[in-house]
C-alpha cells in the first residue's frame, strides 16, 4: 500500500512541476521574444528508486526528464521604431557579457550605445555600437547599423548547432558555454517579435494538467484512509 501511495504522490508533485511551467509561460505570453517552455517526463521503477532487486513488481514512479525551450519564432509586429528589429530565421543578436537575445526592443542610452530594454549593451562585430548624437538611426537587413547614412557598426548576430546548451536567463536573455556560429537570419527594422505562447492552449494544457493534479490528490487520500482503516481494524485484534 505505501507503494501506491509513494507513486501517486510522485505523479502529484510532477503535475505540479507542469503547472508551474505552463504559469511561467502564460505569464510571458506578452513578453517581447520569450520562448516557451516544455516539461517532459519518464517512469523509474520502484525496484530502481528502493535499490531492492526483489521489489521489481512493475510498479513505477514519475520523475522529469527535463524541461526544454521550445525556440519556434513568434508572430512579428509592426511598430515604426527603426531602433526596434526582429529576426527572420534562426539566431539570436549578441549582448555583452556573453548573453543572446531575439528581444529586439532597443534604443540608445546617454551614451549614445545600442541597448536593449534592460540596458544592456548590443554587440557589433566589433564591439558595442555607438551612435553619433544627433543622426537619423537605420538597421538594414544585413543588421548593418548607420547614422546619417553612415554604417557605424553590424548587429553580431550568432547561433547555436545545438540549441539545448542554451540556457534561459531573466528578460528574455541566453547564455551558453557553446562557441556560437555565425547566423544566416536578417533583421527586420520596425518589427518585434512576440512571445511564441499561444494562450488558449496554454489555458488548455493547464486545465488538463491540474484536473490530472486532483486525481492523483484523490488517490492519496484513498490510500491514506485505507492505510488509517488497517491500522484501526488491527489495534481491535
Amino acid at each position: 500500500m505505501y507503494k501506491g501511495i509513494y507513486i501517486a504522490l510522485s505523479g502529484s508533485i510532477q503535475k505540479q512541476n507542469q503547472i508551474d511551467t505552463i504559469t511561467h509561460n502564460v505569464a510571458n505570453v506578452s513578453t517581447i521574444g520569450f520562448k516557451k517552455s516544455r516539461i517532459s517526463f519518464h517512469e523509474c521503477l520502484v525496484s530502481k528508486i528502493s535499490g531492492i532487486a526483489d521489489s521489481d513488481d512493475g510498479k513505477s514512479m514519475t520523475n522529469v526528464t527535463e524541461v526544454r525551450t521550445d525556440y519556434s519564432p513568434g508572430a512579428h509586429f509592426t511598430t515604426g521604431n527603426p531602433l526596434d528589429v526582429a529576426l527572420v530565421g534562426n539566431g539570436f543578436m549578441t549582448l555583452e557579457g556573453d548573453r543572446y537575445t531575439r528581444s529586439g526592443a532597443l534604443v540608445l542610452n546617454r551614451e549614445g550605445f545600442l541597448v536593449t530594454s534592460t540596458g544592456r549593451r548590443v554587440l557589433g562585430e566589433g564591439g558595442p555600437i555607438q551612435i553619433p548624437p544627433g543622426g537619423k538611426v537605420l538597421i538594414a537587413s544585413g543588421g548593418q547599423v548607420s547614422s546619417d547614412g553612415v554604417v557605424v557598426g553590424t548587429i553580431k548576430l550568432v547561433d547555436f548547432a545545438n540549441t539545448t546548451s542554451l540556457v534561459a536567463l531573466s528578460n528574455g536573455e541566453f547564455r551558453s558555454d557553446d562557441t556560437p556560429t555565425a547566423s544566416t537570419a536578417s533583421v527586420a527594422s520596425g518589427y518585434l517579435e512576440a512571445s511564441n505562447v499561444d494562450a488558449v492552449t496554454e489555458m488548455v494544457q493547464m486545465i488538463n494538467t491540474v484536473r490530472e493534479f486532483e486525481i492523483y490528490q484523490k488517490a492519496i487520500r484513498m490510500f491514506d484512509d485505507a492505510a488509517a482503516r488497517v491500522n484501526s481494524e488491527m489495534a481491535k485484534i
